[in-house]
């Protein structure tokens, strides 16, 4: 069954109706219900339309954090063979929130890192909501050196609100792990792609995000803090996080614009937790196009197109 937004309440109204008059049909077959079903469903299609064609930027959020949205997991078993997952830090310990190891892409063999929320109440308790520990940047960093010895591409999908914040990981060197990370990204001369699929939080989306080509699927969000954090912070009233979400400009569209990502990737209509298996095409064939922008490029050229990306981030505006 469906999970509504709070902006979609309308849109659950008509088709609750519609689902009502199926299931009476379904229990008095005398009943003819086809038309007015139909014309609710033609109604709720219209709304959808209306509803998703102008998002404001606390919706994208919301539709981002959707509980039933495709996660990393989804997308490595739906897009990847010989999925093979390596575990641990080779220091402390192993860290769920971060996923990853070596797999096939198109039978071209690669090493994908994700971050991983969980998809239901254990689940999420056990990946710690897609909040790494330093252990689960330090394991991308050993994965990531792995691929630049063996010469094998790395794929990233984000999807977290930030890296763990809590007493035990700032002990164990949660900032420097995650500058570790930032750093292994730019220095591997392989290509590195990144797709943000959900959120994409602060440092810690940016440790697996300092890629040659980063993508966003289309309602997903990217930015230094969440917007409820920002409104504490700026407004010191996280209720005021709708004006805090349209000031960091932490949509696709806006950071495509600012140059921050390269490219967006289109979402089914009212988001890719409607249509699972559309997201994955369309993400399969995002990277798959972006792997073949880099084929001919060589390890200096990689490391010097990587480097050059994140300096010229701005520079247009501030031309301007």
């Amino acid at each position: 069954m469906t999970q509504y937004l709070e902006f979609e309440k309308p849109l659950a109204e008509i088709e609750g109706k519609a689902e009502e008059l199926r299931a009476m049909a379904r229990t008095n077959e005398e009943m003819d219900v086809d038309d007015e079903a139909a014309a609710l469903d033609k109604k709720a299609a219209q709304l959808l339309t209306d509803l998703y064609s102008d998002l404001t930027a606390w919706r994208k959020c919301q539709v981002a954090r959707h509980p039933e949205r495709p996660h990393c997991k989804d997308y490595v078993e739906k897009l990847f063979t010989e999925y093979t997952p390596l575990a641990g830090d080779r220091n402390f310990a192993d860290d769920l929130a971060v996923m990853g190891g070596l797999a096939r892409f198109n039978d071209q063999p690669v090493v994908v890192i994700g971050h991983e929320k969980g998809s239901d109440t254990k689940s999420r308790i056990t990946h710690n909501f897609g909040m790494a520990r330093p252990e689960g940047y330090r394991k991308a960093v050993r994965l990531m050196e792995m691929a630049g010895r063996f010469g094998l591409p790395v794929i990233t999908l984000v999807d977290t609100t930030g890296a763990y914040p809590g007493k035990g990981a700032e002990e164990r060197g949660q900032s420097e792990a995650i500058a570790r990370s930032t750093q292994m990204s730019l220095k591997i001369g392989v290509p590195v792609i990144s797709v943000i699929i959900g959120e994409g939080g602060s440092g810690g989306a940016v440790a697996f995000a300092t890629a040659n080509r980063v993508a966003m699927l289309e309602h997903s969000v990217y930015s230094v803090i969440s917007p409820e954090g920002c409104a504490s912070i700026l407004w010191k009233d996280a209720e005021k996080m709708r004006e805090a979400a349209e000031a960091l400009r932490l949509t696709a569209q806006h950071l495509k614009t600012l140059e921050v990502v390269d490219r967006v990737i289109p979402e089914p209509l009212g988001g890719a937790h409607r249509d699972p298996e559309a997201s994955y095409r369309a993400v399969g064939a995002a990277i798959t196009e972006m792997l073949a922008e880099m084929k001919d490029m060589d390890a200096k050229a990689l490391i010097s197109d990587r480097r050059q990306k994140f300096l010229d981030i701005g520079s247009k505006g501030l031309a301007a």
